[in-house]
Protein backbone atom coordinates (compact mmCIF):
# COMPACT_ATOMS: atom_id res chain seq x y z
CA UNK A 1 0.00 0.00 0.00
CA UNK A 2 1.19 3.52 -0.77
CA UNK A 3 0.99 5.96 2.14
CA UNK A 4 0.76 9.50 0.84
CA UNK A 5 1.50 12.49 3.04
CA UNK A 6 -1.11 14.83 1.63
CA UNK A 7 -2.44 16.39 -1.53
CA UNK A 8 -0.23 18.59 -3.70
CA UNK A 9 -2.95 19.99 -5.95
CA UNK A 10 -6.02 19.10 -7.95
CA UNK A 11 -6.95 20.27 -11.43
CA UNK A 12 -10.13 22.00 -12.58
CA UNK A 13 -10.85 21.85 -16.34
CA UNK A 14 -11.80 25.18 -17.94
CA UNK A 15 -12.49 26.36 -21.47
CA UNK A 16 -11.41 30.00 -21.13
CA UNK A 17 -8.36 30.54 -18.94
CA UNK A 18 -8.71 34.34 -18.58
CA UNK A 19 -12.39 34.02 -17.59
CA UNK A 20 -11.58 31.24 -15.10
CA UNK A 21 -8.68 33.20 -13.60
CA UNK A 22 -10.97 36.19 -13.07
CA UNK A 23 -13.69 34.03 -11.49
CA UNK A 24 -11.41 32.11 -9.13
CA UNK A 25 -8.94 34.88 -8.22
CA UNK A 26 -10.96 38.09 -8.50
CA UNK A 27 -14.45 36.91 -7.53
CA UNK A 28 -13.66 34.03 -5.17
CA UNK A 29 -10.42 35.52 -3.82
CA UNK A 30 -8.03 32.60 -4.30
CA UNK A 31 -4.35 33.54 -4.42
CA UNK A 32 -2.86 33.71 -7.90
CA UNK A 33 0.52 31.95 -7.94
CA UNK A 34 1.58 31.88 -11.58
CA UNK A 35 0.37 30.97 -15.04
CA UNK A 36 1.43 29.42 -18.31
CA UNK A 37 -0.40 29.48 -21.65
CA UNK A 38 -2.56 26.49 -20.57
CA UNK A 39 -2.64 26.70 -16.75
CA UNK A 40 -3.25 29.08 -13.86
CA UNK A 41 -1.91 27.98 -10.47
CA UNK A 42 -3.98 29.07 -7.46
CA UNK A 43 -3.81 28.70 -3.69
CA UNK A 44 -6.18 28.69 -0.75
CA UNK A 45 -4.12 28.91 2.45
CA UNK A 46 -1.83 25.83 2.23
CA UNK A 47 -3.78 24.08 -0.54
CA UNK A 48 -3.23 24.41 -4.28
CA UNK A 49 -5.26 23.83 -7.42
CA UNK A 50 -4.62 24.35 -11.11
CA UNK A 51 -7.04 25.74 -13.67
CA UNK A 52 -6.20 23.92 -16.91
CA UNK A 53 -7.53 24.50 -20.40
CA UNK A 54 -9.48 21.47 -21.57
CA UNK A 55 -10.58 21.08 -25.16
CA UNK A 56 -12.77 18.18 -24.06
CA UNK A 57 -15.72 19.38 -21.96
CA UNK A 58 -16.15 17.42 -18.77
CA UNK A 59 -19.63 17.14 -17.30
CA UNK A 60 -19.46 14.69 -14.40
CA UNK A 61 -22.87 15.52 -12.87
CA UNK A 62 -26.33 15.08 -14.32
CA UNK A 63 -28.30 18.33 -14.58
CA UNK A 64 -28.96 19.71 -11.13
CA UNK A 65 -26.68 17.22 -9.33
CA UNK A 66 -23.79 18.37 -7.15
CA UNK A 67 -22.17 15.10 -6.05
CA UNK A 68 -18.95 15.66 -7.97
CA UNK A 69 -17.52 18.96 -6.78
CA UNK A 70 -14.57 20.77 -5.20
CA UNK A 71 -15.16 21.96 -1.63
CA UNK A 72 -13.55 24.86 0.19
CA UNK A 73 -14.27 25.82 3.76
CA UNK A 74 -14.75 29.23 5.29
CA UNK A 75 -14.98 30.39 8.87
CA UNK A 76 -18.52 30.25 10.30
CA UNK A 77 -18.77 34.05 10.50
CA UNK A 78 -17.79 34.33 6.80
CA UNK A 79 -20.31 31.84 5.41
CA UNK A 80 -23.46 34.04 5.19
CA UNK A 81 -21.48 36.97 3.78
CA UNK A 82 -19.79 34.72 1.20
CA UNK A 83 -23.08 33.20 0.01
CA UNK A 84 -24.70 36.66 -0.25
CA UNK A 85 -21.62 37.90 -2.14
CA UNK A 86 -21.94 35.04 -4.65
CA UNK A 87 -25.66 35.70 -5.14
CA UNK A 88 -25.12 39.47 -5.53
CA UNK A 89 -22.62 38.79 -8.30
CA UNK A 90 -24.91 36.44 -10.18
CA UNK A 91 -23.27 33.13 -9.33
CA UNK A 92 -25.34 30.10 -10.23
CA UNK A 93 -26.32 28.63 -6.85
CA UNK A 94 -27.18 24.94 -7.23
CA UNK A 95 -28.04 23.93 -3.66
CA UNK A 96 -27.89 25.09 -0.05
CA UNK A 97 -28.21 22.69 2.87
CA UNK A 98 -27.20 22.02 6.46
CA UNK A 99 -25.95 18.61 7.59
CA UNK A 100 -25.58 17.44 11.17
CA UNK A 101 -22.46 16.15 12.91
CA UNK A 102 -23.24 12.59 11.80
CA UNK A 103 -22.27 13.56 8.24
CA UNK A 104 -18.68 13.15 7.08
CA UNK A 105 -18.52 16.94 6.79
CA UNK A 106 -21.28 18.43 8.90
CA UNK A 107 -22.23 22.08 8.66
CA UNK A 108 -23.72 24.57 6.24
CA UNK A 109 -23.09 23.94 2.55
CA UNK A 110 -23.53 26.12 -0.53
CA UNK A 111 -22.96 24.52 -3.94
CA UNK A 112 -22.51 26.77 -6.98
CA UNK A 113 -21.13 26.66 -10.52
CA UNK A 114 -18.09 28.23 -12.08
CA UNK A 115 -18.43 29.66 -15.63
CA UNK A 116 -17.68 26.21 -17.11
CA UNK A 117 -20.31 24.44 -15.01
CA UNK A 118 -17.89 22.86 -12.54
CA UNK A 119 -19.58 22.50 -9.15
CA UNK A 120 -17.88 24.20 -6.22
CA UNK A 121 -18.87 24.13 -2.56
CA UNK A 122 -18.43 26.53 0.31
CA UNK A 123 -18.62 24.83 3.69
CA UNK A 124 -19.06 26.23 7.18
CA UNK A 125 -17.97 23.16 9.16
CA UNK A 126 -20.24 23.26 12.20
CA UNK A 127 -18.13 20.79 14.17
CA UNK A 128 -14.81 22.13 12.86
CA UNK A 129 -13.08 20.86 9.75
CA UNK A 130 -10.34 19.04 11.67
CA UNK A 131 -12.83 17.28 13.93
CA UNK A 132 -15.00 16.42 10.96
CA UNK A 133 -12.10 14.98 8.94
CA UNK A 134 -10.49 13.23 11.87
CA UNK A 135 -13.72 11.78 13.23
CA UNK A 136 -14.96 10.37 9.94
CA UNK A 137 -11.66 9.16 8.53
CA UNK A 138 -10.25 7.78 11.77
CA UNK A 139 -13.30 5.53 12.07
CA UNK A 140 -13.14 4.43 8.44
CA UNK A 141 -9.44 3.86 7.76
CA UNK A 142 -8.37 0.40 6.67
CA UNK A 143 -6.17 -1.47 9.11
Amino acid sequence: MIRTKGMVHFTIPVSDLARAKSFYCDLLGFDFIRESPRMVFCRSDDDYFVLTVSKTPIKPNEDGAVSIHHAFYVEPEEFDRAVAYLKDRGASIAKEETRGPEAAFGGRHCYFHDPDGNVLELLDPACGIAASKAGFYAENLPD
